[in-house]
């Protein structure tokens, strides 16, 4: 039994479907037979990257999902090659690809998993329907109290429950009310804002476009800033802009280009100056990471387990929520085929074999976001300002090292573990340093010079203040 039916959910049904007789998902929503919005996914309007490490493994659990996104319009970019980013130590070189992203609209990626993972059969999706609770006592959960279009409630028994339900998820409610439980709950809130919008990208951009991105720097005492374009399907771009307590965006149409103009640099902002807008701005705070240790928790029932936004869910700017549940849904297809649904401790193990992949993309998203004024939840302590110096001199080392940038990106794609940037070859290229000069301006194309207006590629040229 699944409940949400949205992409953890999907993933975590093909995970499943080779060890149990049938799969059923639970979702509120009508799904859409094409890209297409839905109520229950409010986010699908801000950008999304699905960095390699869960891209590859959204495709061994449905393949051909690569192909179908590719085919319908999303655009596979190799990384660092087809990205334009300033890093907190300058601007990254754009080296040969050694990972890529793919993206598009959340819309497009929804629909390409629905459409590979569903025809496949053994999964039966009830539409319209909402669970309840959970049934069983502390000792096991044996299924789920559901509600379809309104009609009395109905149980359905299963030898194993996966909540999928994202941020909202009620499981810890639902745990209690059985006897189990409590289950930890950690949160990091640096009050980030999202304003995203949809651009027609300027002749030329549709094929081969970088993403371009301006971060924040944690350092510089003030609201952290970002302005980001994804190119999406269709030729658009999707432009997302956001910012921590005390500096966020809003949907104001003549504060928005300021906005991008005013972060660290002006590049995104002078790449807008002359686009056209196909949307209006859409504006979200759902962006605080919360974090719900179930592999600790020590009474918990057998037959439960969470995956996704549902047990780890991420500030939305590292990109790193879909990868995340991907890599869950993995290690728990990877559990199950070590003994099947019903082995003794198998829900104990998916726990904890989730909880890696989350808990590497935890410490790199609130490793960052604890050190923005007002952030809630916990402050920098020692070890976290020691990690951060360290990260802050392999960043500076990447934009002048090939070997370093690749070090980083394992990690930042979530293909490595962070032990990967301890190894003694990584330690040793962060204490010689990066071995090319720092960048004075964007590394952009001839072409990509061509995006601004005559009157900003001078400008785009400025050095990082």
């Amino acid at each position: 039994m699944i409940v949400g039916g949205g992409i953890a959910g999907l993933l975590a049904a093909a995970a499943c479907r080779a060890f149990v007789q049938e799969v059923v998902v639970i979702e509120r929503d009508v799904l859409p037979d094409r890209p297409a919005p839905r109520k229950g996914l409010p986010q699908a309007r801000h950008a999304h990257m699905l960095w390699s490490g869960g891209a590859d493994a959204i495709e061994s659990l449905a393949p051909g999902v690569t192909g179908t996104l590719l085919d319908a319009g999303a655009h596979r970019i190799p990384l660092p090659t087809g990205m334009v980013s300033l890093s907190p130590e300058g601007w990254y070189r754009r080296w040969p690809e050694s990972h890529y992203i793919l993206a598009c609209s959340r819309d497009l990626l929804d629909w390409a998993v629905r459409d590979r993972v569903l025809p496949g059969g053994g999964i039966t999706v009830l539409t319209g329907a909402e669970a309840l609770g959970l049934t069983g006592d502390a000792r096991r959960v044996d299924g789920v109290w559901i509600r379809e279009d309104a009609g009395p409630a109905r149980r359905i028994c299963a030898d194993l429950v996966v909540d999928a339900s994202g941020r909202a998820s009620r499981a810890p409610r639902w745990l209690a009310a059985l006897g189990a439980g409590p289950v930890r709950e950690l949160t990091v809130d640096a009050g980030v804002a999202y304003a995203s919008r949809i651009y027609r990208a300027p002749k030329g951009a549709d094929e081969h476009c970088p993403v371009f991105t301006i971060q924040a720097d944690p350092r510089r005492g003030g609201p952290g800033q970002i302005a980001t374009i994804i190119p999406i399907e269709d030729g658009r771009w999707l432009v997302s802009l956001s910012g921590t307590r005390g500096g966020e965006p809003t949907a104001d149409e003549a504060a928005y280009l300021d906005f991008a103009r005013g972060v660290r640099h002006p590049l995104v902002g002078q790449l807008l100056a002359h686009a056209e807008p196909l949307s209006d701005i859409a504006v979200t705070r759902s962006t605080v990471n919360r974090r719900r240790l179930y592999e600790r928790a020590r009474n918990l029932p057998d037959g439960f387990v969470a995956l996704g936004d549902s047990a780890a869910a991420l500030n939305p700017v590292y990109g790193h929520g879909l990868s995340v549940a991907a890599l869950g849904a993995v290690a728990l297809r990877g559990e199950l085929r070590r003994g099947g649904v019903t082995a003794p401790g198998l829900t104990r193990r998916i726990r904890r074999a989730i909880a890696r992949p989350a808990g590497v993309a935890w410490g790199l998203a609130t490793g960052q976001d604890v050190f923005y004024p007002g952030s809630v939840g916990r402050s920098p302590n020692p070890v976290d300002r020691l990690v951060s110096r360290y990260v802050n001199r392999l960043v500076r080392t990447s934009t002048g090292s090939y070997a370093m940038a690749k070090a980083l990106t394992d990690v930042m794609t979530l293909q490595s573990g962070p032990g990967r940037l301890v190894r003694p070859r990584v330690l040793f290229g962060a204490a010689r340093g990066p071995l090319r000069p720092r960048l004075a301006k964007p590394p952009l194309t001839d072409r990509e010079l061509g995006f601004l207006a005559p009157a900003d590629v001078v400008a785009a040229a400025a050095d990082v203040p």
